[in-house]
């Protein structure tokens, strides 16, 4: 009997440390959005919709088009990547928000873009899920730093 109690407890311990290593593994990939945790499933709806609103200009990949850094013929910029290659990281969640519910010409008055407003396309949720699978997508280096940008702005990380 006690053998079988004391394997039983050794199961037990091993599955409460397969639990917190899990854990322990879970939030060193924790992705906040606005101070808020993001939840799995709030990055799968991103993805979704980034793929259905973003990729065919920022591309499947978050790559960005062509030579992104380069002004097109009619004086805008080329979308740029949303991977950690591009400069995405370098703004804080409110500006990101702000940015994909105006567009760029509601934050920066007398801006040109070919970027829309998403503000009547897409619900908060959704621009919030799309923004966090970005982000999810990033090394922790730039989710690092983009942290600090995001607190800095007092928008959370």
């Amino acid at each position: 009997m006690r053998r079988k109690l004391f394997f039983a407890s050794a199961i037990v311990v091993a599955v409460l440390s397969a639990i917190g290593a899990f854990a322990q593994q879970e939030d060193a990939q924790t992705v906040t959005f606005l101070g808020q945790h993001v939840t799995s499933e709030k990055i799968a709806l991103g993805q979704r919709v980034y793929g259905e609103y973003c990729a065919s200009c920022h591309g499947a990949s978050l790559e960005g088009q062509p030579d992104w850094k380069r002004r097109l013929e009619n004086g805008r910029m080329p979308a740029p990547p949303h991977d950690e290659t591009g400069h995405t990281w370098h703004h804080s969640d409110q500006d990101l928000f702000d940015i994909t519910k105006l567009g760029v010409g509601g934050v920066v008055a007398g801006y040109e873009s070919d970027m829309p407003a998403f503000g009547d396309i897409l619900s908060d949720k959704e621009i919030t899920a799309a923004l966090a699978f970005i982000k999810s997508t990033w090394p922790e280096r730039q989710r690092d730093v983009q942290a600090r940008i995001s607190a800095k702005d007092g928008g959370g990380s």
